[in-house]
């Protein structure tokens, strides 16, 4: 990892004094409305703060991870240029997945874009999450005890926002992968001292059982398997919206600012449903959350926790800071992790910031319209991410498959989105082992439609494989 043993563990405990000086070991919130007195800090004190965490990670970062030494050194730029959150937009342009994507092949298995090492890993290793890159090489994230520590704090502030409180009990139906959602709030639900109803290796019509006695008042899932479950139980004779469940804790997908989504969940379950936002490289907690106001005004919007991140919106193009309350591509610094601080890292996002205060009192930045797509062609569904080209992966690994394929995604009556792969062989049992393969690759199962060899079109210029038809609202 680090090139000066010394200089770097001189650095990693300056870092962690500064998180340190922060932290709250809480379990209980402040009072009645926030978790924590930092939701409602001046828009100058969290400036203070961003400034004083930028000017600590930056070394620490030179230090701990030769990504970030190479990338300083490559443009000329020293830790020390990066003062304050102005010094940083100035002189740091914006890292890419493409660079992190890049790391990860040339220094296998775990890249070197994290300061989470071999030696911190063996000392006080939490978890191991991964995000799949459009190389199909996975970016892996290995977090410590001492960041989940911060996690639950920032993952409670923003349950407790949504309207969690006690007497609630949570029901989490989703697959304990790899992936950060589920985890999070996992562990966050028991630092909360919240019980939990445990709802994985089940099938829709037995979490409706679940549901109908023993009556969870928080399910935890996508948008869009709460749509589905919903459908499951009208199909069983119940109606959701008469169940015990008032919140929907949902992440994986966007969905906020979809225009009807929203309204169809709620409508659906009768229930208030809570956005839960963030991504692996540089939000593994709740980087964007609901509160109280979220649905109230003329467009949906979340809160973005400043005091512990840096959000940024950036031209698709030149990837340069536009103003605010323009639409641009979320940029992220975040300032909250022993493991994967990252600075000005492109998440993405489409969406416009909005500094002007909440009505809730949350001083924070508000994304508003909430987060509209990613710009690239990452596909999302039903929370598990990939690219196409992971999908091409999987069908050249079955001998004997056409040259063309191609994906179809739908949103089927019960509001499901699934994925149809279609490819070319001569032998129809061949779409069983092409499923397999797309589900080593991409952990998601989908069908596959075998059609005859030279069926599917072809282009001279760049192919058109994946064909989205799901409901947008």
């Amino acid at each position: 990892m680090a090139q000066e043993p010394k200089r770097a563990e001189e650095t990693r405990a300056a870092w962690k004094a500064v998180l340190e000086k922060y932290d709250e070991d809480r379990s209980t919130p402040l009072n009645a409305q926030y978790w924590s007195d930092k939701d409602t800090w001046s828009r100058d004190r969290i400036r203070a703060v961003q400034d004083e965490k930028i000017a600590a990670v930056a070394p620490f970062l030179y230090e701990n991870s030769d990504f970030y030494r190479r990338r300083f050194d490559r443009l000329g730029v020293a830790p020390t240029d990066l003062r304050d959150v102005d010094s940083l937009v100035a002189n740091w342009p914006v890292v890419t997945k493409q660079e992190m994507m890049e790391d990860a092949v040339a220094h296998p298995p775990y890249g070197t874009y994290t300061t989470c090492g071999q030696a911190e890993w063996a000392d006080r290793g939490w978890m191991h999450f991964s995000s799949s890159g459009s190389t199909g090489v996975p970016r892996v994230f290995r977090y410590t005890h001492f960041d989940r520590r911060f996690w639950e704090q920032a993952n409670a502030r923003a349950l407790f926002s949504g309207g969690l409180r006690k007497g609630d009990v949570a029901f989490p139906m989703v697959g304990f992968g790899p992936h950060v959602f589920a985890w999070g709030v996992q562990y966050t639900l028991a630092k909360m001292e919240l019980p939990v109803i445990p709802g994985g290796g089940m099938d829709g019509k037995a979490r409706v059982h679940h549901i109908d006695r023993f009556k969870p008042t928080v399910l935890v899932c996508t948008p869009s398997y709460a749509l589905y479950l919903g459908r499951v139980m009208q199909d069983m004779g119940l109606d959701p919206a008469a169940s015990s469940v008032k919140w929907l804790v949902t992440g994986g997908e966007p969905f906020s600012g979809v225009a009807g989504t929203l309204e169809r969940l709620q409508d659906l379950w009768g229930a208030k449903s809570l956005e839960f936002y963030g991504c692996t490289e540089v939000s593994p907690h709740c980087g964007g959350y609901s509160c109280p106001e979220y649905q109230e005004g003329d467009e949906n919007f979340i809160h973005l926790m400043e005091d512990i991140q840096v959000w940024e919106t950036v031209d698709p193009t030149q990837l340069k800071p536009v103003g605010e309350g323009e639409r641009g591509l979320t940029v992220c610094t975040n300032l909250n992790s022993e493991s994967s601080a990252q600075l000005r890292f492109l998440v993405g996002d489409y969406t416009r910031l909005s500094t002007e205060p909440c009505a809730c009192g949350r001083n924070h930045v508000r994304a508003m319209g909430c987060m509209t797509g990613r710009s690239d062609d990452l596909i999302n569904l039903r929370g598990i991410k990939f690219f196409p080209v992971q999908i091409e992966e999987a069908v050249r690994a079955v001998r004997g498959t056409g040259d063309e394929f191609q994906i179809k995604l739908v949103t089927q009556e019960d509001g499901l989105d699934v994925m149809t792969v279609l490819v070319e062989h001569t032998d129809p049992s061949a779409g069983e082992a092409v499923a397999r393969e797309i589900r080593s690759r991409c952990e998601i199962r989908c069908a596959v439609e075998v059609l005859a060899p030279d069926t599917l079109p072809k282009t001279e210029m760049k192919a058109k494989r994946v064909n989205d038809l799901r409901n947008k609202g």
